[in-house]
């Protein structure tokens, strides 16, 4: 009986594990480093001379690229914003800084980039691997971002410069200061809208779904605006104050026991900077009742104590005298608006009369014609003869104890 030979068995053939995607473009990477290394070792000086000379031209052009951009921008936005805002902002702060920051970086990887290649350095393997998407992605980013910072600082200049113009123009001066309030809260509507169409982008070159974002998102905002009500409220009381004409940026106005300037409005809140220099902010939910005193005119009250004695026409011609004298004085007849209103008599304290008129005035000059009005008042009353009260005290020695 004959055996057949057996045949040795082969081992079967196991292929290599790949190595992960980042370790591979790793490895590279460094191959593509020693090549390039190994190159610069190797030049001869003739060719070293060359690419030294593109490596110069190369940076050069960067930089007047960089150059070219920051001219042209400042330009067009010192185009687009208001002559006193171009000028203080020269001195304080760069214009379009975040622009040309981003600018500036991005142009100076392209920079290196190329003196890379110009030194040999081969992109060519590199380009679709790992460290080429992650270029890509960078690039992309740093367009949005730059884009993004660009539309927003040129557009809220020109926002500024656009309402500036509209506030010139108004009819009157709190026309003027509504146009001045709408300014503000419309560029922060504009920077927000930006930012969170800048991020959308962003997060979509990363490989996130904008789509089930923008979905969560709106259920998210939804309980937000369930929960954080005082803020809503506050938003949409703000867009009426403004819309209706309520207060104004400049106007002086008291909330509660606090009173001064209008000194901004955002979207949320109210600032007022009272007489001592303090400054009060106020949500607006919390600004239920607004006492504004400065709304179209205002009137400059004053209120005058004589005795009962008095000789009380006299005392009414006196103070009807004193107005007419100051609505002719040059200082003050451009403020003051009608004749001096004198009312008469308001009440009895005491055995004191107390005597009552008004001046009616431009919006927040009352005060100023309130006090000279008082300064002669004072004069004409004593050159009258008519006698203010003085408050005494009496003194009683009481007898002593036995």
């Amino acid at each position: 009986m004959i055996q057949s030979p057996t045949l040795p068995t082969t081992p079967p053939i196991t292929e290599p594990a790949p190595n992960p995607p980042a370790s591979a473009a790793v490895d590279t990477l460094i191959a593509h480093v020693q090549d390039f290394v190994s190159g610069l070792l190797t030049l001869d000086p003739e060719q070293a001379m060359i690419r030294a000379g593109l490596t110069f031209l190369t940076v050069l052009g960067g930089a007047m690229l960089v150059w070219g951009m920051r001219t042209l921008l400042k330009a067009l936005t010192e185009r687009v914003a208001p002559e006193h805002v171009a000028e203080s902002a020269k001195k304080r702060v760069p214009i379009g800084r975040w622009t040309i920051r981003i600018a500036r970086f991005a142009i100076g990887v392209a920079v290196l980039l190329a003196v890379l290649r110009i030194w040999g350095f081969d992109y060519s393997d590199l380009r679709e691997g790992l460290l080429g998407a992650v270029l890509g992605v960078a690039t992309r980013v740093a367009l949005i971002l730059f884009i993004s910072f660009a539309a927003i600082e040129v557009l809220n200049l020109a926002i500024s410069n656009v309402f500036a113009r509209i506030a010139k123009r108004a009819r009157n001066a709190r026309r003027a200061a509504q146009v001045r309030t709408l300014g503000p809260i419309l560029s922060g509507v504009v920077t927000t809208l930006f930012i969170a169409i800048a991020a959308m982008m962003t997060l979509s070159e990363f490989g996130v779904e904008v789509g089930p974002l923008i979905a969560g998102a709106g259920i998210v905002g939804l309980a937000v605006g369930f929960g954080a009500q005082t803020l809503v409220k506050d938003f949409l009381t703000g867009i009426f104050l403004v819309l209706e004409d309520t207060v104004s940026i400049g106007d002086v106005i008291k909330i509660g026991e606090f009173g001064g300037v209008v000194e901004e409005m955002s979207l949320r809140t109210i600032k007022l900077r009272d007489f001592n220099g303090t400054l009060h902010v106020f949500p607006y939910s919390e600004a239920q009742i607004i006492h504004n005193q400065t709304k179209s005119f205002s009137f400059a009250v004053f209120e005058l104590t004589v005795e009962q004695d008095a000789d009380l026409a006299k005392a009414l011609g006196v103070m009807r005298e004193v107005g007419e004298g100051l609505r002719a004085d040059e200082d003050f007849k451009s403020v003051i608006l009608e004749a001096p209103d004198i009312s008469g008599i308001d009440r009895l304290v005491d055995s004191n009369i107390v005597l009552k008129g008004r001046i009616k005035t431009l919006p927040g000059k009352q005060w100023g014609v309130q006090r000279a009005y008082l300064m002669r008042i004072l004069k004409a009353f004593d050159a009258a003869g008519i006698s203010m009260p003085t408050r005494t005290m009496t003194l009683v020695h009481a007898p002593p104890r036995d």
